[in-house]
């Protein structure tokens, strides 16, 4: 930690995106002293560590962009990214799969990201706990894949605990959801078809009382999604088809009373996908993305006594 003079012998560091001060006698202090706080050294150090926040949640964004939306990533961007701390943290121990020209993703060569250089390519532990690199002359593009596209996760979840795994993007212990099979039903009482059904609602979490619209739009907003039109909406790729999934909190008042509805997914012209033809990764994102939401509701006393 490189500490940094300022006035009244004071000196100040920067921890991480914390400023931390130290006395002339030394002892690191709890907080920088009020009579510092417009020090041109301290603001300095709290823009940049304000900087430092944003470019972290930024690189997040991205990595959770490309893994939701089934983007390609070149391996050339990965190595060039790679010596950033910020980068490194969120890509490092992401299960990728290699890409081969416009084919599909061979997750069955998936591994563990451990390192990446330009001249050599990626290197991965492999599903066998072997470390290899995959050169970039063969492997020019990886998929980050959906949790829900990996076959046999249950597994790789045990592998990824063995090996001390600890993702810095919510990849294989992010929740996924299945969509119910033709004849399997909702389980739930709002009467929702299955997904086979020809029908184009999902209506599971219909029926979510927030005491004021506000509030849901508040929840919606603070999980990262956009509010259009009195739904939260979640952008989707989908096999190279874009769209979005969209679930009604309301469009009334801020401050009224407001019940949610319908998860639909549409197209981009608007039309409602019947639910047999949403795939597997806007389905579990959409059903996600309702489920997030819906937890934010007013539960009642009976409600909850059934829980």
């Amino acid at each position: 930690m490189g500490w940094i003079e300022t006035s009244g012998g004071y000196a100040v560091a920067l921890d991480g995106t914390r400023v931390l001060c130290r006395n002339a006698a030394g002892r690191t202090l709890k907080q920088v002293p009020a009579k510092l706080r417009d020090d041109a050294e301290v603001v300095r150090l709290r823009q940049l560590a304000e900087w430092l926040e944003r470019h972290d949640r930024e690189c997040r964004e991205q990595v959770d962009m490309w893994l939701v939306r089934s983007l390609p990533v070149p391996v050339a961007l990965l190595a060039r990214v790679w010596p950033d701390p910020a980068w490194r943290s969120v890509l490092r121990d992401l299960v990728v799969a290699p890409v081969s020209g416009d084919g599909p993703a061979d997750t069955a060569r998936a591994g563990f990201l451990r390192d990446a250089e330009p001249a050599r390519g990626l290197g991965i532990v492999d599903l066998d706990g072997d470390s290899v690199w995959w050169d970039p002359l063969e492997v020019g593009a990886v998929l980050i894949p959906h949790p829900v596209l990996l076959e046999d996760l249950l597994e790789l979840r045990e592998f990824a605990a063995e090996l001390g795994v600890e993702q810095g993007a919510e990849q294989l212990f992010r929740e996924v959801w299945r969509r119910p099979g033709p004849e399997e039903p909702s389980g739930t009482p709002s009467g929702t078809p299955s997904a086979g059904a020809g029908g184009t609602v999902w209506r599971t979490y219909a029926n979510g009382k927030f005491a004021q619209l506000r509030h849901a739009t508040a929840r919606a907003v603070s999980l990262g999604y956009r509010v259009r039109g009195g739904q939260t909406v979640c952008p989707l790729v989908e096999d190279g088809r874009q769209l979005e999934a969209a679930y009604w909190i309301g469009d009334d008042y801020p401050d009224a009373e407001t019940l949610t509805g319908a998860l639909e997914w549409r197209d981009t012209a608007g039309r409602r996908l019947p639910l047999a033809e949403v795939g597997p990764v806007a389905w579990s994102e959409g059903e996600r993305m309702a489920a997030l939401v819906f937890a934010g509701r007013v539960v009642e006393n009976d409600e909850e006594g059934a829980l």
